[in-house]
């Protein structure tokens, strides 16, 4: 029999908010974390804009001389991890450290760290560059980090799957605790890559907004008039923790984690599929893994980037799954106010998913002004919605043709 996995902890360090509370009170009335880049020159840059973290201070939460030798994303990913633990009410010191894991997503790891020492190497050559580079770039050292901070034993990996990796790393630690290798995981994902070189990368595709004019009003998901992602960082980081074992300490219960699916496009290293095929079949085999009818949905937190091809192509997959269903379901893109946090993004969404069920309050699309004739659902525009949400739903896609879905559930005995 499947062991039942629920969560108990919630923790994020994000564009806007540094803490559950904080976060999801920006998150329900609309504000958005977007602004112009402030870590560096963007004037010979297409792109002006981002979402970036304010305030953060990992001296806060990393003994000073520690903090030094991370890059940012693994910064993060400690800070949300803590804040997740103490949300939850864990005490490190009562649970068994053998069955307590870490499983993390990030797209790109240590990217500004790899910058600064690139450039130091052409500066001043080889023998300048830090003993630290390698393990502060590495993308698995986020959660080698978690692992060592919280005397976390178990079970312990990165997924790299780019903009799906933490929703992929949410997927897998539910399956760990769901077949008793855990009772506790610390999972979710961790990004920090608003760096010269990730940001002229993007710019060079031409995948991100160009809308400097009004940087908060420059994600638009489903708009008609969107033109492009724009980038975020942070981290998002749920406790997931085996039922019974979290009664027993009695802890707080936002929802349970019933289904996940994934697949793969095959088509094309940057582009979704056309039809919608492969994210449709991720929803299909979340379904299936929960047991549920697709009409159970509620709410559907939609990978949503504000990218033409995304947005259109992710309704018509929740046409093909949901049928005459899909317009009865409440669906919001909350990278309107977060930007995109790539391999972040799913550890956000998925802690945004768990907190909808908790409150009965579905967060809003922000920038929605123009409807698309191609985009022809509830996307929740511009004002949360209070809505009973008993099963939610959260995407993420991403380059390489990667799907990945998780189903969250309101707790009943």
């Amino acid at each position: 029999m499947k062991r039942r996995v629920v969560v108990t902890g919630l923790g994020c360090v994000t564009p806007i908010g540094i803490g559950k509370k904080s976060f999801w009170e920006a998150l329900t009335t609309g504000v958005s974390g977007i602004d112009f880049i402030t870590k560096f020159d963007t004037a010979d840059y297409p792109t002006k804009i981002a979402a970036e973290v304010k305030d953060f201070q990992p001296e806060n939460y990393i003994d000073k001389k520690e903090a030094r030798k991370m890059d940012k994303f693994t910064q993060f990913a400690v800070a949300a991890s803590q804040l997740a633990i103490q949300d939850a009410g864990i005490d490190i010191e009562e649970i068994e450290s053998e069955k307590f894991g870490v499983i993390l997503g990030s797209g790109i790891g240590g990217i500004e760290t790899f910058e600064e020492q690139n450039q130091r190497l052409l500066d001043k050559g080889v023998r300048r560059i830090s003993p630290f580079f390698i393990p502060m770039m590495i993308t698995n050292i986020g959660a080698g980090q978690v692992s060592m901070y919280f005397d976390a034993k178990g079970p312990n990996s990165t997924i790299v799957t780019a903009c799906a990796s933490s929703t992929n790393a949410v997927g897998e630690a539910y399956r760990i605790i769901e077949r008793g290798d855990a009772d506790i995981m610390i999972t979710g994902g961790t990004e920090a890559s608003i760096t010269p070189l990730a940001i002229a990368g993007f710019c060079s595709m031409k995948a991100m907004s160009t809308y400097n004019e009004d940087p908060k009003k420059a994600s638009r998901p489903f708009d008609l008039n969107r033109d492009g992602f724009v980038m975020g960082e942070g981290a998002g980081m749920l406790i997931l923790e085996e039922l019974e074992h979290a009664l027993n300490r009695g802890a707080t219960i936002y929802g349970e984690v019933v289904g996940y699916g994934m697949s793969a496009d095959a088509y094309h290293i940057t582009a979704p599929d056309p039809e919608g095929k492969g994210a449709a079949r991720a929803m299909e085999n979340a379904l299936k893994d929960a047991g549920i009818s697709y009409e159970e949905i509620d709410y559907i937190n939609a990978h949503g980037t504000s990218t033409p091809y995304n947005d259109k192509f992710e309704t018509m997959a929740i046409k093909k799954v949901f049928k005459e269903h899909a317009k009865d379901i409440a669906i919001s893109s909350t990278k309107s106010m977060t930007g995109h946090l790539l391999g972040a993004a799913g550890g956000v969404e998925g802690m945004i998913c768990a907190l909808t069920i908790y409150n009965d309050l579905v967060p809003p699309t922000i920038n929605y002004e123009t409807p698309d004739e191609e985009c022809d659902l509830d996307y929740v525009p511009n004002q949360a919605r209070e809505k009973v949400v008993n099963y939610a739903l959260s995407n993420s896609f991403g380059f390489g043709g990667h799907n990945a879905t998780i189903i969250f559930k309101k707790y009943s005995a």
